[in-house]
C-alpha cells in the first residue's frame, strides 16, 4: 500500500509553494524509501518553482536531504533498513561512455526512481530526481549514499547538493592543492564551500569576491584570507595587487553571469584555471578574445555537481565533518518546518541566510 505524506509542492509557474498530501508508492527493484530527516532550502528549488529548470509542473521539491532507509526494493545491494544516508542527484549506471572510460562523475545516464509520486493521481515531477521536502520520498538505490550516522541531519544533507558543489569546484574541478592562489566570485553557500575546500586543500592565499558585506564576513568565517567588494573596487585589480601582479592560481565563479566569469578569466595568472560552479540563465553569452584564450593558457572547466562521486566523497567529507575538519555547522542558517519553505525562498533572494534546513 502507498504512503500518505506531506509534502511541498509547485503547482503553477511563479505561484507559492503548498502543503499536499502526496502518495508515496513502495519501493519497487532497485527503489529505496527513504524517511527524510532533514532537507536545505537551495536555489535549485526557486528555479524549479520559477519554471527556469523545466515546465513539468507540478514538482515535488527538495534535494538536499539526508534521512534514513525505510524500505529496499528487490535487487538493492549495500544498503539496509535504518541506514543513515545522504541523497543525492547522480546514481551512476555504471555503463554509459563516460563511467566505462573510469569518469563515473561524469555519468551521462544517471538513474532515478521507475515509480511516480503522485498528487491526486497526477504524477509528481521530483526535483532533481529526489523531491525530499516530504516525510518520505522514493529514490533509485545509488541515489541514497550510506554514511556515519553520528553526523546531524541538517548538516549531512548539506553535502547532497550545495556544499559538495562547491568543494568539488575547488578541489575535484580546479585540483587546487598546497600552497595555490584562488579568488571565489561569488559568497553564498557554494561559494563560501569553495572556500573551505581551498582551505581543505591547502591554499595559501583564498581571495573572497563579493558585493554583500555580510557575505564577506561569511567568507572569512570559512578561510577566505582577503576580501574584496567588487561595488567598490575592480576586482581585477584588487586581485592582482594581493598577488604580486600575477593573479591567482585558481579563480572559481559561483554566481553564474557573464560580468563575473569575465573577472574571474582575467583575475587568474598565467597557465591558471577558471572554474564556472554558478548556473548561468540559459540565454547568457560571453564574448571573450581569443588571442586572450591562447595568451593565458591555461584551462577554462565547469564542475558538474563538484565533479563529484558520491560513493567516494560523501563517506569521506562526513568523516572530516566529525574529525573537525570541516565545517558544515556554519552554513546552517537557521531550522524550519516544512510550512516554511516558502518564507525561506524569500530570506534567501533577500541574502539573509546561508542555508534553511527543514527539519522533518
Amino acid at each position: 500500500m502507498a504512503h500518505q505524506v506531506k509534502g511541498v509542492v509547485a503547482k503553477s509557474k511563479g505561484e507559492p509553494v503548498s502543503i499536499e498530501t502526496i502518495e508515496v508508492p513502495n519501493p519497487g527493484s532497485g527503489e529505496v524509501l527513504i524517511d527524510v530527516k532533514a532537507c536545505g532550502v537551495c536555489h535549485t528549488d526557486l528555479h524549479y518553482r520559477e519554471g527556469a529548470i523545466n515546465d513539468e509542473f507540478p514538482f515535488l521539491l527538495g534535494h538536499e536531504a539526508a534521512g534514513l532507509v525505510e524500505e529496499v526494493g528487490e535487487g538493492v545491494t549495500g544498503l539496509a533498513v535504518g541506514d543513515f544516508v545522504i541523497l543525492n542527484w547522480r546514481a551512476v549506471c555504471g555503463h554509459c561512455r563516460s563511467c566505462r572510460r573510469g569518469r563515473p562523475w561524469n555519468c551521462f545516464s544517471t538513474h532515478n526512481a521507475t515509480q511516480k509520486m503522485k498528487l491526486d493521481g497526477k504524477e509528481l515531477s521530483p526535483a532533481l530526481g529526489i523531491g525530499a521536502f516530504a516525510e518520505k520520498t522514493l529514490v533509485a538505490a545509488g541515489q541514497a549514499t550510506k554514511v556515519n550516522p553520528e553526523a546531524k541531519p541538517e548538516v549531512a544533507g548539506l553535502i547532497g547538493c550545495g556544499v559538495m558543489a562547491g568543494l568539488g569546484a575547488a578541489m575535484n574541478t580546479g585540483q587546487v592543492s598546497r600552497g595555490d592562489s584562488v579568488a571565489v566570485f561569488g559568497c553564498g553557500g557554494v561559494g563560501d564551500a569553495a572556500i573551505e575546500g581551498s582551505r581543505l586543500a591547502g591554499a595559501h592565499t583564498i581571495i573572497a569576491v563579493d558585493i554583500d558585506s555580510t557575505k564577506l564576513e561569511w567568507a572569512k568565517e570559512f578561510g577566505a584570507t582577503h576580501t574584496i567588494d567588487s561595488s567598490k573596487v575592480d576586482p581585477v585589480e584588487a586581485i592582482r595587487e594581493i598577488t604580486d601582479g600575477n593573479g591567482v592560481d585558481v579563480a572559481i565563479e559561483a554566481i553564474g553571469l557573464p560580468i563575473t566569469y569575465e573577472q574571474a578569466f582575467y583575475s587568474r595568472d598565467l597557465a591558471g584555471t577558471v572554474v564556472l560552479v554558478g548556473v548561468p540563465n540559459p540565454e547568457m553569452k560571453i564574448e571573450l578574445p581569443m588571442i586572450e584564450i591562447f595568451g593565458r593558457g591555461g584551462t577554462l572547466k565547469s564542475s558538474w555537481y563538484g565533479d563529484c562521486l558520491p560513493s567516494r566523497d560523501f563517506p569521506m567529507l562526513i568523516d572530516l565533518y566529525l574529525q573537525g575538519r570541516l565545517e558544515l555547522d556554519r552554513f546552517v542558517s537557521e531550522t524550519i518546518g516544512l510550512d516554511e519553505v516558502e518564507e525561506a525562498f524569500h530570506k534567501m533572494e533577500r541574502g539573509e541566510v546561508l542555508r534553511s534546513v527543514v527539519i522533518l
